[in-house]
């Protein structure tokens, strides 16, 4: 079993630097294909017997990108254009793109034109997901983003290695949900950060290499003692909390991450693949149905604000800080609904704009330290 400091080191090291986490599995001769963020269908890249690398923006001089995308477009999506048109994700076999917002329909189109080097697949999700012919649809969508991954891997995925993989990121689901829980007894060891980074690094690893090293972490965690955190606690929600600079703060007023609701973060390890049901495929159409709290995912009622009060009430939360994503429409309509219900609930409730592009953080420093007061 590796040292629980040297297994989050490891994890905080591929969050830095995920192009060298590519290269590593480049040179093992293993084919890598980038999936755009949010919910791409990483299964189907594993089953195929390559690795889905996930792609989340990050802080980088927006240049190229300015002749493809308005500039308005989120800067997760400005950033996966930039870093495309630099060539900062040549190695990769393909990309996935999910049509799941305004931003991410116009991005399959975009890069086509301008990354040539690098095919793109679409995936388009079913957002009336009560209706029987959901799951129908979306199984034919899988089917077609399976025809262009046999044309990288040159045979067509197997209904044994689609179960294996599912078996697999279940596993590493379930994984993640216990750290999640081993985290919160140990505020002091996992910062904002350190949590953070355990989390996003999922993206960079194959998954049961992933699962193995976060093992090592909560049984790290658990031979420690039970820390009993004096500061504050908050619930985040929203599609992501970074960059870096914006933990720190959390960090820097005592405030600790007691749970989440990012999308970036436990969202992900929320919904199972059911284990019966159907075949591989039908199976993770109705995982899709299952998944809910995403402001990228139809739900009728908003039941949004109701979910982060509970949240908050199970993790002892002090209150929730809604981190929204510049210029992401979805997140805005959701939010004057989620505040609502958290006032309703006697939840306190603070807004930060997350921009991967910011140069300053002294408005999101002011905000926390104000919130931080109140509490």
């Amino acid at each position: 079993m590796a040292d629980l400091q040297e297994s989050i080191a490891r994890l905080q090291a591929a969050c830095r630097d995920p192009r060298a986490q590519m290269d590593r599995y480049l040179a093992q001769g293993k084919k890598v294909v980038g999936c755009f963020a949010p919910w791409a269908p990483e299964e189907l890249v594993h089953a195929s017997g390559m690795i889905p690398m996930g792609m989340w923006g990050g802080h980088t001089e927006l240049k190229s990108a300015k002749s493809y995308l308005p500039a308005f477009a989120c800067s997760i999506m400005q950033a996966n254009m930039e870093f495309g048109l630099n060539g900062a994700y040549e190695g990769m076999s393909a990309v996935i793109i999910p049509a799941i917002c305004d931003t991410l329909r116009c991005m399959t189109q975009n890069w086509r034109f301008g990354v040539k080097s690098i095919p793109a697949i679409a995936i388009v999700y079913p957002q009336n997901r009560r209706s029987p012919a959901s799951t129908d649809y979306l199984i034919s969508e899988y089917e077609g983003v399976l025809l262009q991954l046999a044309a990288l891997t040159g045979c067509m995925m197997s209904e044994t290695a689609l179960c294996e993989t599912i078996r697999i990121y279940n596993e590493h689901n379930r994984t993640m949900r216990e750290f999640a829980a081993a985290a919160a007894e140990h505020l002091d060891v996992i910062t904002p950060q350190v949590r953070h980074a355990v989390f996003k690094s999922a993206f960079f690893f194959e998954k049961s290499e992933h699962t193995a090293i976060v093992q090592d972490i909560i049984a790290g965690l658990k031979a420690l003692p039970v820390c009993q955190w004096s500061g504050k606690k908050v619930v985040l929600t929203g599609i992501m909390c970074e960059p870096e600079q914006v933990l720190d703060i959390l960090a820097d007023n005592g405030i600790a991450v007691a749970a989440d609701d990012l999308v970036q973060e436990s969202q992900q390890f929320r919904a199972d693949t059911p284990e019966t049901g159907g075949g591989g495929l039908k199976r993770l159409a109705l995982q899709w149905n299952e998944r809910y709290g995403c402001s990228l995912i139809h739900e009728l009622g908003k039941p949004r604000g109701g979910e982060l009060a509970k949240l908050c009430a199970g993790a002892g939360a002090d209150g929730v800080i809604n981190c929204m994503v510049k210029f992401c429409d979805p997140e805005e309509y959701d939010q004057p609904w989620l505040e609502k219900d958290l006032r309703a609930a006697g939840i306190p409730c603070a807004s930060i704009e997350i921009d991967q592009q910011n140069a300053s953080f002294e408005q999101i420093r002011t905000r926390v330290q104000t919130f931080c007061e109140l509490l």
